[in-house]
């Protein structure tokens, strides 16, 4: 648990370039987008599960839907999120939201090993969203208030934080194109006084397409728009890049370089329809491979994948995520129509 409170508080040193709080914030929420690398902001259907991680996939086809998903991440850490759709008029919906994140309990112990009891830690956010059209039907723009609360031991924080998303979909084409700016906000009460800490903002933009004839929709996602080099530097050489998990020089021609800096910012993912109730996910994300890889033995590190099927009046879906050698987290989430459940007259 020390090392957790020493992540969230203590100032960023040796290879790490900034240090942000909330971190959970960008932790993929639904088992379809974790299947699918981490990160889909451009597929626009219905699935309010997907919609936290751009307001703007929030539509009226989801009114009165209820989302639900849990992740078994690492160690005792579990964390999830619950979420209600409702339709307002002329076509605006909202959706309110609860996600939040437990690291377990853990034993209390001096410097010594002395142990003196026992303590928690855990994370929430408190989400509304609101999206609409704007322009014409192809074009829903959304945003999402976040109030964050953070309790690690007896270190506390507040805090709150805006995502706005845009999308222009095309149905008859299968094609969209979307654009996010996540985690825009503020640590209201930091957890040691006067050591204020920053959100970790974001800007992405996404592409997804489905080629005609084809049951497969492939998505491209473009991260981190606001910081072009997302590798590790040297601190005593601000010119050298390293591997931020070997230390050891990155070197290569100017080609590789720029190619591997460009890879980093990018998630791939592929959707195959099998039947119209069943799919087939698969995702692959870069910089999750060349930060967690080990070198003599890389594995599928930074590959993910799961499926989806509809079953009564329930979607289910599940993702795994293998994040090293060590293992993988598991996804499960679940979304239905309340509507269905109402008798007809």
């Amino acid at each position: 648990m020390s090392a957790i409170i020493s992540i969230s508080l203590i100032p960023a040193i040796a290879q790490v370039p900034v240090v942000h709080t909330y971190n959970f914030l960008n932790l993929p929420i639904s088992a379809r987008v974790t299947s699918l690398g981490g990160n889909l902001i451009s597929t626009k259907d219905n699935d309010l599960n997907a919609a936290i991680v751009n307001p703007a996939l929030l539509s009226d086809t989801m009114n009165n839907n209820v989302a639900l998903s849990y992740i078994n991440y690492f160690s005792d850490i579990n964390y999830g999120y619950a979420a209600f759709a409702k339709k307002l008029k002329n076509k605006q919906n909202v959706s309110a939201g609860i996600q939040y994140l437990n690291y377990g309990n853990f034993i209390r112990a001096d410097e010594t090993g002395a142990i003196s009891g026992s303590f928690t830690a855990n994370e929430m956010s408190l989400n509304l969203s609101y999206s609409r059209p704007m322009i014409d039907s192809n074009i829903t723009v959304g945003g999402t208030l976040k109030t964050i609360y953070s309790g690690l031991d007896s270190y506390t924080s507040l805090g709150s934080a805006v995502d706005l998303g845009i999308i222009y979909n095309r149905p008859k084409q299968n094609f969209a194109i979307a654009a996010v700016i996540k985690n825009a906000g503020y640590q209201w009460k930091p957890y040691l006084k006067d050591n204020r800490e920053k959100l970790p903002f974001e800007m992405q933009i996404g592409f997804s397409k489905r080629p005609k004839h084809v049951p497969f929709r492939y998505s491209i996602t473009y991260q981190h728009l606001e910081k072009w080099d997302l590798t590790a530097h040297d601190p005593n050489n601000a010119s050298v890049t390293i591997d931020p998990l070997t230390g050891a020089p990155v070197g290569g021609s100017k080609v590789t370089l720029f190619g591997d800096k460009l890879m980093r910012h990018i998630v791939l993912g592929g959707e195959f329809s099998l039947t119209k109730n069943f799919f087939l996910r698969v995702g692959y994300n870069y910089q999750r491979r060349k930060e967690l890889k080990v070198p003599e033995k890389r594995g599928m590190t930074g590959f993910s994948f799961g499926f989806g099927f509809k079953i009564y009046k329930f979607n289910i879906s599940y993702g795994r995520a293998v994040y090293s050698l060590s293992g993988a987290s598991n996804n499960f989430s679940i979304s239905f129509d309340m509507n269905s459940f109402y008798s007809k007259k």
